[in-house]
């Protein structure tokens, strides 16, 4: 951490803002109020997103500390917001008057014990009504909170309660990147991934009480968070799916190069053998991009690199790709030319559909996937090409 961002206070209550002069003013207050009857040393900053109805005349005239974002978005405001934070510890939360500012008692509560990320849940705490759409609530909540859960493992109830406090220098060395409504499902995901020690705290939301809608567009910014959960989760994404597609279609291409089955009343042949090898390609073309995904998202500090990821990476060449690839496809090959020595056997007469197409499927097979392995490989060492800077926060130490 650089001098100047060593925490002279405990505690920084943050708030981004974006034209909240209907409801900053009461935040502020209840914040503040907060702090002097707790006693905690702390102060009170606001992230501005470029206002334009005079919330940072309104915040310091308050007393309260504001900050411009350089940069539009959510995630912007608050990456803005922690890193000129002064506290030691940072709860953030919406400056529509939703959130309870009065009873933070929790969550310092958990901060001073330990813990790095402290998580607000509102379905614990009381939602009152109206205050969440029923879209949100029994939908779209515990949808992505169920898959977030099954993906990251953060053990909480809800993913994305914007009320929550962290240690500031541990979420900094997290490297936080989105600038949009992804940073909060950033957050939690790489805190998990770096095996932080989160925590959950019940807490209320009532109504917001802004006259305008919100700026959240729900199916728009459902899917982000979906989209960033998968992107995040690229085992799920690419290699359980991959796996599976591989592992069928190859089985059921090299069980019916030998002739046809039945099961029961149903019979599986040449034709099931086409559509089974376009399923292994498939499948194979998934762990491929499991692969490069990986690869560029460690190299980017997107995702962190466990240990057991940077022994296979060190021990993986382009080169081994190559010869793999190539051997795939001469594999192919010598199966084609099986093929046509065969047919010259007959004077390059008619021959027997089903008898070429149990030949032809394999051999296309591994010409494909050898094929893709070399052009794989190619794009691979690509991105393993020593650079002369590499991001400081490639690798996410717990």
């Amino acid at each position: 951490m650089s001098e100047s961002h060593a925490p002279t206070l405990e505690l920084t209550i943050l708030m981004p803002c974006l034209n909240e002069a209907e409801t900053l003013e009461v935040c502020i207050l209840k914040a503040k109020g907060f702090l002097e009857r707790s006693g905690i040393a702390g102060e009170v900053l606001v992230s501005d997103n470029g206002s334009t109805d005079g919330s940072q005349d309104i915040a310091r005239r308050l007393g309260a500390r504001v900050s411009d974002a350089p940069r539009r978005g959510y995630g912007a405001a608050l990456l803005n917001g922690i890193e000129q934070a002064r506290g030691r510890f940072i709860i953030m939360g919406d400056a529509d008057d939703s959130y309870d500012f009065e009873n933070l008692e929790p969550f310092v509560a958990q901060l001073r014990g330990g813990a790095d990320l402290v998580m607000g849940n509102r379905f614990k705490g009381g939602i009152a009504p109206g205050a969440m759409p029923p879209l949100h609530r029994y939908l779209g909540n515990p949808v992505l909170s169920g898959i977030g859960q099954l993906f990251f493992r953060p053990n909480i109830g809800d993913f994305h309660c914007g009320l929550r406090g962290f240690n500031v220098a541990r979420i900094r060395a997290l490297n936080l990147q989105t600038t949009g409504m992804e940073f909060a499902s950033e957050m939690v995901v790489k805190a998990s991934l770096a095996r932080y020690r989160i925590e959950e705290v019940p807490t209320t939301l009532k109504k917001d009480g802004r006259s305008r809608p919100p700026h959240l567009r729900s199916w728009h910014d459902g899917w982000r968070h979906l989209r960033f959960l998968l992107l995040f989760a690229p085992r799920w994404l690419f290699v359980y799916p991959g796996l599976v597609a591989f592992f069928v279609g190859a089985i059921a291409v090299g069980v019916l190069s030998f002739g046809g089955v039945r099961i029961g009343q149903v019979g599986f042949d040449v034709t099931t053998m086409v559509y089974a090898s376009a399923l292994c390609v498939l499948g194979y073309q998934a762990l491929m991009f499991f692969w490069l995904t990986k690869l560029y998202a460690t190299q980017e500090g997107f995702l962190p690199a466990s240990e057991r990821y940077r022994s296979i990476v060190a021990k993986w060449s382009a080169e081994r790709g190559l010869l793999l690839g190539l051997a795939l496809f001469l594999v192919g090959v010598a199966a084609g030319l099986v093929q046509v020595v065969r047919w010259g056997s007959l004077d390059f007469g008619p021959q027997d559909a089903a008898t070429v197409i149990r030949i032809a499927v394999p051999s296309a097979l591994g010409i494909m996937l050898g094929f893709q392995t070399v052009l794989m490989s190619f794009f691979s060492g690509v991105l393993t090409t020593p650079r002369r800077e590499t991001p400081a926060a490639t690798v996410i130490e717990a």
